[in-house]
């Protein structure tokens, strides 16, 4: 039997806010998502160049991203946070969301894609690789392995 997994990022909003603040990653992954949603939330009414989505699985809240709708000084459109909650990581909803969400992006114009993880995060570096983001460089930039990953 063939399940297809189908994946939404809704804006986050009045409805869905603080059902988006009641996700949270393993406590062993604390030290690599170190800000809780509601500091994303918070911040992203002063930053306007943020884009907050919730991902769900039909009506299922999985997950929250962050990303960027304007370019930095070198044309580069960042997404600052990514996470899949504790009871849904390693069930592939991470890679459908990240698919859909560099679709988004293009769709919007994006280039050039930069995340960034933690070095002791694994898991989240083959995710991204398995994705086509390439590291930047070997070096550790503010704490953290920086990739790319061109659009056409």
């Amino acid at each position: 039997m063939l399940i297809i997994m189908v994946i939404e990022l809704k804006p986050v909003s009045i409805e869905n806010w603080y059902d988006c603040t009641q996700l949270n990653v393993k406590q062993e992954q604390n030290s690599v998502f170190p800000a809780p949603i509601v500091y994303w939330i918070a911040e992203s009414k002063f930053v306007h160049d943020f884009e907050l989505r919730a991902i769900y699985s039909g009506a299922m809240l999985v997950g929250f991203i962050v990303f960027c709708n304007t370019p930095d000084e070198d044309g580069n459109y960042w997404i600052p946070a990514f996470m899949i909650h504790e009871n849904h990581q390693g069930k592939g909803y991470g890679k459908k969301a990240m698919e859909k969400l560099i679709e988004l992006m293009h769709q919007k114009g994006c280039k050039r894609v930069l995340i960034g993880h933690r070095p002791g995060n694994l898991i989240a570096g083959k995710l991204y690789e398995s994705l086509g983001f390439q590291k930047v460089s070997e070096e550790i930039c503010d704490g953290e392995i920086i990739r790319f990953l061109e659009l056409d």
